[in-house]
C-alpha cells in the first residue's frame, strides 16, 4: 500500500520528535502492509516548514531506514494549511507537491466557518495545481455545507480520508460523515495521517475492512495514490463493487428514523 499522508519526519512538526521515533513509526508502517510513505509534515503558521528542509530530512530518514534494512520507501510531500496559500511563493508551493509532482495535499480549516474555502481551492486548480483535500471529514465547514464538498469533487478536487475517522477515532460525528462520503462516492483515498507508532500509528487496511470498504482497498491505497505520485491528471475510475456493510449501516439508519416517526 501507499500512504499519502503521514507525519514521519523527525523534529519538524507534531509527529516524531527524534529519528529513532521515525524509525519506530516506519517499522509499524511496514508491519501494517505499507510499502511507500509520503512524508507530509505540516506547513502552517505553527510549523512554517519549507521544501528544502523536508527534502533534506526525507533523504536522511531514507538513508537511516536503508541502514536498518526497513523496506519502506519515503517520498517528500507536505500538508499545506489553506491559510498559508497566500503566503507561499509560487515556486515554493510547487516544490511542496506530493512526490515532487503537481498534486498538493491541502488541509482545510477545522472551524465551522471557512470564508472563500471553495474559491481558494478552485484558484489553485486554475493556477495549474491538482488538489487532494486532507481529512475533509473533520472539516466542520463541510459538515455544515456538504454540497460545497460535492461541488469541489465534481470540479476535479479529490479527497483523502483518514483511516481512523472511519472507525470513530475522531468521534462519532466524524465517523458518520466519513461513511456518508464513502457511500456517496466522495472518497478517493484513505491514508493513515499517522503521527507516531503508539497513539496515532499507521494503518489503513484493517480500518477499511472493519467498515466494509475492503473491496476498495486496492483502489483507495494503491491505484489512486500511484496515479497521484506519478503526476497523472486523472485517477483510475472507482471499481463497481458492492459495499454491503456500508449499505447495511444506511438501511439501519433509515429503520431507526422510521421507528422514531412511528413513536411520535
Amino acid at each position: 500500500m501507499i500512504d499519502l499522508h503521514c507525519h514521519i519526519l523527525p523534529g519538524i512538526d507534531d509527529g516524531p520528535e527524534t529519528i529513532e521515533d521515525s524509525v519506530a513509526l516506519a517499522r509499524s508502517a511496514v508491519a501494517a502492509g505499507i510499502g511507500t510513505t509520503l512524508a507530509t509534515p505540516h506547513v502552517n503558521r505553527t510549523y512554517p516548514n519549507d521544501s528544502a528542509t523536508i527534502a533534506r530530512l526525507t533523504a536522511e530518514l531514507s538513508a537511516r531506514l536503508e541502514h536498518e534494512r526497513i523496506a519502506l520507501e519515503i517520498r517528500p510531500g507536505a500538508e499545506i494549511a489553506i491559510t498559508r496559500l497566500t503566503d507561499l511563493d509560487p515556486a515554493e508551493l510547487a516544490h511542496l507537491g506530493l512526490a515532487g509532482g503537481p498534486w498538493l495535499l491541502i488541509e482545510p480549516p477545522f472551524s465551522p466557518v471557512a470564508t472563500n474555502l471553495d474559491a481558494l481551492l478552485m484558484d489553485l486548480q486554475h493556477r495549474g495545481h491538482r488538489v487532494l483535500l486532507a481529512h475533509p471529514e473533520r472539516c466542520a465547514a463541510f459538515h455544515r455545507d456538504p454540497e460545497m464538498l460535492g461541488s469541489l469533487v465534481r470540479a476535479g478536487i479529490l479527497t483523502s480520508i483518514t483511516a481512523g475517522s472511519l472507525v470513530g477515532r475522531f468521534g462519532e460525528q466524524v465517523r458518520r460523515f466519513a461513511l456518508r462520503l464513502a457511500r456517496e462516492g466522495l472518497v478517493h483515498n484513505v491514508a493513515s495521517d499517522a503521527h507516531d507508532h503508539l497513539q496515532r500509528p499507521p494503518g489503513m487496511a484493517q480500518e477499511l475492512e472493519q467498515v466494509g470498504l475492503g473491496p476498495l482497498t486496492e483502489w483507495l491505497t494503491q491505484l489512486v495514490p500511484e496515479a497521484i505520485m506519478t503526476g497523472e491528471q486523472t485517477i483510475p475510475p472507482q471499481p463497481s463493487v458492492r459495499l454491503s456493510a456500508i449499505e447495511s449501516d444506511r438501511r439501519s439508519w433509515w429503520r431507526r428514523r422510521a421507528r422514531l416517526k412511528q413513536a411520535l
